[in-house]
């Protein structure tokens, strides 16, 4: 008789998680993919990008937004492709179409590494972010709004300088720069022109729907339990600045401070969704994926550190609006 009560009881338990899940997701109806997805989805070219497009259908996002939207390489090789072969970003609005997404916005491009947005809804373009003389945003950022449900979303895009030794420094002072870490105050400076000339822009943004992603090549102090670095470890700057000087919020940890989460095939959480607290008050469900398709799998080849399907995994928050 205990044992069927038992039984009872976690059927009944588990009819109530999947009752919880279902009415989350049913509640839910915006959902954001953002992706870093390494060198314009460079494992995707060989078969026209067929598996990526049917994993992005499946997961009926309503906005995507695409860290590394260039095509680069030849197929399977880091062999660089001729600028007149590159099939990205030029063709997004092809590519979107192929997952449901007619409209498109690429982001300030100075380099191989644009972002783009693609959208079931209208995009209006706001910035196309590049730097100025003084601080060159070293693979641009953009700011785009919706309409979503009545409500205006404001999203900003951003992929900072990736390397420990500063932006621009050459080859031959790159140990000295690597051992100042001038590549982490390099992407402190980024993250500050880039706010300062979009949600600071606006005195009431705290109170409005904003979100700000992308590969931001740092490590935040709020996972410093499994780094373990020093309290004043430059490594940490990035994400300071913004907890300290904008009303952004990182959703995964707000939702599970408790939890660490790679968005690397190593243990690294690098990727990163901010918002305002009236839209973080809307997110229903988050997490960032890893299924059969998106963990990431180094190539055999050792080709250039590149990973299958990428060396990042996706990101994907439901929100009700």
């Amino acid at each position: 008789m205990r044992k069927t009560t038992v039984f009872l009881s976690v059927l009944l338990l588990a009819a109530a998680i999947v009752l919880t899940t279902t009415s989350a997701r049913r509640a839910a109806n915006f959902r954001l993919l953002y992706w870093n997805i390494q060198n314009g989805m460079w494992d995707g070219q060989p078969d026209n990008y067929d598996r990526f497009v049917a994993w992005v259908k499946a997961q009926r996002p309503d906005v995507c937004v695409w860290c590394e939207a260039s095509t680069i390489f030849k197929d399977g090789t880091d062999d660089y492709l001729p600028d007149e072969d590159h099939y990205l970003p030029a063709h997004w609005n092809e590519l979107a179409r192929r997952y449901g997404h007619k409209y498109v916005f690429l982001g300030g491009w100075r380099d191989d590494y644009p972002q783009v947005i693609t959208s079931r809804y209208p995009i209006e373009e706001v910035a196309r972010i590049t730097g100025n003389a003084d601080t060159l945003v070293c693979h641009g950022a953009g700011w785009a709004r919706l309409r979503v449900h009545g409500k205006t979303l404001n999203i900003v895009t951003l992929h900072t300088w990736p390397q420990a030794y500063g932006f621009k420094v050459p080859k031959e002072d790159r140990e000295r720069s690597r051992a100042a870490r001038e590549g982490d105050y390099y992407r402190r400076t980024e993250m500050e022109y880039i706010c300062s000339h979009t949600i600071a822009t606006v005195p009431d943004a705290a109170d409005q729907y904003w979100m700000m992603m992308g590969d931001f090549n740092s490590r935040s102090r709020v996972d410093n339990w499994v780094y373990h670095y020093p309290e004043e470890d430059s490594r940490l700057l990035v994400h300071d600045y913004i907890n300290s000087n904008t009303p952004y919020l990182d959703i995964v940890h707000e939702r599970h401070p408790n939890d660490f989460y790679t968005t690397t095939g190593g243990r690294a959480r690098i990727d990163y969704v901010y918002c305002t607290k009236p839209l973080l008050n809307c997110v229903v469900e988050d997490r960032i994926v890893s299924d059969e398709y998106t963990t990431p799998v180094r190539n055999p080849q050792n080709i250039s550190n590149f990973w299958h399907p990428s060396d990042h995994r996706p990101i994907l928050v439901d929100f009700n609006l």
